[in-house]
């Protein structure tokens, strides 16, 4: 059986291949500007976490519409982001940064087509960590 460390520890890993390939395509430091909508999948189907919005280096939520309801403008926050792809969050980052929850990482990464999206690797109080992808809209 794999440890909750081990599990972590390889999906870094995992992450960090993956993010060489992100390398020269990330290197001026920001991701492209959009809306990105963060996902995990749980029980056999997707979850909405929210969205993101990124404008140059500031983002602002992430922000849950649920069921038709309009989310009002949130605060917006700078991030860092390095050659690599890892993402460095400068302000809160909604329900992955409250409750006694925090960031392990964030991973910058392109798909086949080059399209951006970003796995962030939440630390749960209880010590078990979650995964979830935001998708460029």
């Amino acid at each position: 059986m794999v440890s909750g460390i081990s599990r972590i520890f390889i999906s870094i890993l995992i992450l960090a291949a993956a993010g060489g390939a992100a390398r020269a395509d990330f290197s001026d430091g920001k991701l492209p500007d959009g809306t990105y909508r963060c996902e995990v999948y749980l029980l056999g189907m997707f979850l909405n976490l929210g969205d993101i919005t990124i404008k140059g280096t500031v983002y602002s939520g992430p922000f849950y519409t649920g069921l038709g309801t309009l989310a009002t403008a949130q605060q917006g926050y700078n991030y860092q982001m390095d050659a690599n792809g890892v993402i460095s969050w400068l302000g809160p980052l909604g329900g992955y940064t409250a409750g006694g929850n925090s960031l392990s990482l964030t991973q910058a990464t392109l798909d086949g087509q080059g399209t951006p999206s970003f796995d962030i690797i939440m630390k749960q109080p209880d010590g078990a960590f979650t995964a979830s992808t935001c998708t460029k809209n």
